[in-house]
């Protein structure tokens, strides 16, 4: 079990409580939008990286085009992923390992504080 299926576990039991019908959604689009903050916040530091070591790459334009397939792939990899037989095991195995609890507003303040290193990063010369 990963990190990302741990956050997804205390996001649906979250919300379980107070939305039960559109839980499993709600966890799975804020396991999705964590992933793709990630994703654009390395994808922002490599291109940084690159350009202060003078590497022409790839193009603006084609990093963005690999950027929105791989999100739009993570998207689906997750529906699949969370949808049904998989969130039942976690699920089963969650209610054994009861020792980690994460702050529900600390989990909803991430991507957001990810995006934000992600902004401060572009700005950086």
């Amino acid at each position: 079990m990963d990190t990302f299926d741990i956050l997804f576990y205390h996001f649906f039991n979250h919300f379980k409580q107070k939305k039960n019908k559109k839980a499993n959604r709600i966890a799975t689009f804020y396991v999705s939008f964590l992933q793709c903050s990630l994703l654009l916040l390395l994808g922002v530091f490599f291109a940084k990286f690159f350009r202060k070591m003078h590497m022409d790459t790839m193009s603006s334009g084609k990093a963005w085009t690999i950027f929105i397939l791989v999100a739009i792939f993570i998207l689906f990899k997750n529906w699949m992923y969370y949808g049904g037989r998989k969130r039942k095991v976690l699920n089963a195995k969650m209610i054994k390992n009861k020792k980690l609890t994460y702050n529900i507003w600390f989990l909803g303040f991430l991507p957001i504080i990810i995006l934000g290193l992600t902004l401060v990063l572009l700005q950086a010369v």
